[in-house]
Parts: structure tokens; C-alpha cells; sequence
């Protein structure tokens, strides 16, 4: 069984177990949990997790399927991941579009792709090793970047557009990690929205960042900027309402800052759409 997800919602941190154990009645309508945090057999982890899960629907996100490496995918990781799957009957499960070693080393970063043919060939029979596991599809997320490869031969945008197209999997559009590539290698940020795949994105994720000006680095550690908000409102102009969340990952503030924040995203998106339908009215 699939869970169901619509609207808003927000990355479940230790902080706020207390909080969604507590009151039942958060007003956030899904939560986003990390994978790895739960892939233990027992514990006070999988404990919070079943009993939030009770009440708030939940999707996995992880960090270390390392879909881009060089080193064949880690069976043992993958096994334990379905196992998860089956325990929480998420409504989708992600990673990102990076590698995060070689060699059996992790190197704890989610780092970018060449965006080559070459990678595109690569990553194909990899996603389809994933999805037949997990028997749906593969959600991608684009990864924040500050080198670019010598080697690459096509932009961002359209290599994580072809992928979708020739691998069938999903989108996970992280819209500060557009804004902070933009930024860092000088494009529009519009062009990488514009190139995307409707259809095919079914999360999209707002955070903070740090900018010092010619570098700016994702932190998750700050409230959404101004800047987001506007590229996140041109997002659902573009491709309408999807289901939205907050990452915080550093500095966590207490829950009702938070879900003011949300409250501000809820916001942004209804006047997006507003936007959106007069204009087609027009």
C-alpha cells in the first residue's frame, strides 16, 4: 500500500519527537524522515517512528544510496532500505542525484555528477536495480553544487530531464539547491525550473543558505530567504501545487517556529497558484 501525500510538511528531527508524540493535532500534514536514521533493528529511533508514524503520513529520504558512484550499489544497505519500506509503507522514497565515495570509502558529501552521456548510461541500469527493489519509483533530488567537470557536455537541467526520461524515475526538486548552483556557476535559475519535467516531480524541498556573496553554500541551517521564496513561487506558476517541506538540519529551532514558517510557504504557494489559474482563465 502507498501512503498518500498532499500539501505541506516537515523533515523529523529528535528535537521535535517530543512535540508530534505529544500532540497528535500538528498542523503539518506529512513528515519527511531520514533513512538511515531508522535502519537499526530496535531502539528509541524505530520506537518514535512507529508512533508518530501512526498519526503523520511519512515518506524516506536518504543520503547514501550513492546512485552515481563507480562502486557497484551496497546490497546490504539496499536490503535493510526495503525492509524499512515495508515497515512504514512510505508514500515515496528519495535520494540524491550525486555519488558520495569510491572505492568503498564515503566521503560524507553528496557530490555532483559530469553531466555526460557517459554518466546517463551509467545511472540507468543503477536506478533500475533500485526500483526493481523497491517496485515503484525511484525519487531523484538535485544536489547543491560548487565545481563544475571539464568533461561536461550537456547542462544541469537537461541531464536531470533526459535521466528522468530514460530511466522512469521521479523528481525531488530541491528549489534552494537550484538557487545556490545558479548562483554558484552563474546561470538563471528559471532555466532549470523551465526544463523540468511536470509530470515528473513529486516533492519539492525549501531550506536555508549562507551567502557570501561570490560563494553560496547550503546549510540548512537558516530560515528560508526571500530569494527562495520568490523561485519557489515561480515554480508553482510553472508546474502548480506539489507537496512542499522544510529541511532544517543545523540550528533547529523550536516546532512552532518552524510551522510559522510553514505557514509563510502555505502562503507563497496558494498565491502561486492563485497566479497560475487567473492566467489561464485570462
Amino acid at each position: 500500500m502507498t501512503t498518500e501525500i498532499s500539501g505541506f510538511g516537515l523533515g523529523l528531527r529528535t528535537d521535535h519527537y517530543a512535540d508530534f508524540t505529544a500532540t497528535a493535532g500538528q498542523p503539518v500534514d506529512w513528515l519527511e524522515v531520514i533513512s538511515e536514521n531508522f535502519l537499526v533493528p530496535g531502539g528509541k529511533p524505530l520506537h518514535f517512528l512507529e508512533r508518530i508514524r501512526a498519526d503523520y503520513p511519512m515518506v524516506m529520504h536518504g543520503v547514501s544510496l550513492s546512485i552515481g558512484s563507480a562502486d557497484a550499489l551496497d546490497a546490504d544497505y539496499l536490503r535493510q532500505l526495503k525492509s524499512l519500506v515495508d515497515r512504514i509503507e512510505p508514500g515515496w522514497i528519495s535520494d540524491h542525484l550525486c555519488w558520495t565515495g569510491v572505492d568503498h570509502a564515503n566521503l560524507h558529501d553528496l557530490l555532483p555528477l559530469p553531466y555526460t552521456e557517459a554518466a546517463l548510461r551509467h545511472l540507468e541500469p543503477r536506478i533500475a536495480q533500485v526500483q526493481d527493489l523497491i517496485k515503484r519509483p525511484l525519487v531523484l533530488e538535485n544536489v547543491s553544487s560548487y565545481v563544475a567537470y571539464a568533461a561536461d557536455e550537456m547542462s544541469e537541467w537537461a541531464f536531470v530531464a533526459e535521466l528522468i526520461r530514460r530511466a522512469g524515475c521521479r523528481l525531488l526538486l530541491d528549489v534552494n539547491n537550484v538557487y545556490v548552483s545558479a548562483r554558484n556557476h552563474g546561470f538563471d535559475p528559471r532555466c532549470f525550473i523551465d526544463a523540468m519535467p511536470a509530470e515528473a516531480v513529486v516533492q519539492i524541498h525549501l531550506a536555508g543558505h549562507e551567502d557570501h556573496g561570490d560563494l553560496v553554500i547550503d546549510t540548512h541551517d537558516h530560515p528560508i530567504r526571500d530569494e527562495v521564496f520568490d523561485l519557489y513561487a515561480y515554480t508553482i506558476g510553472r508546474i502548480g501545487m506539489r507537496p512542499t517541506m522544510i529541511e532544517r538540519d543545523d540550528r533547529i529551532p523550536p516546532l512552532s517556529e518552524l510551522l510559522a514558517e510553514l505557514a509563510q510557504v502555505r502562503a507563497v504557494a496558494a498565491t502561486a497558484a492563485d497566479a497560475k489559474r487567473a492566467a489561464a482563465c485570462a
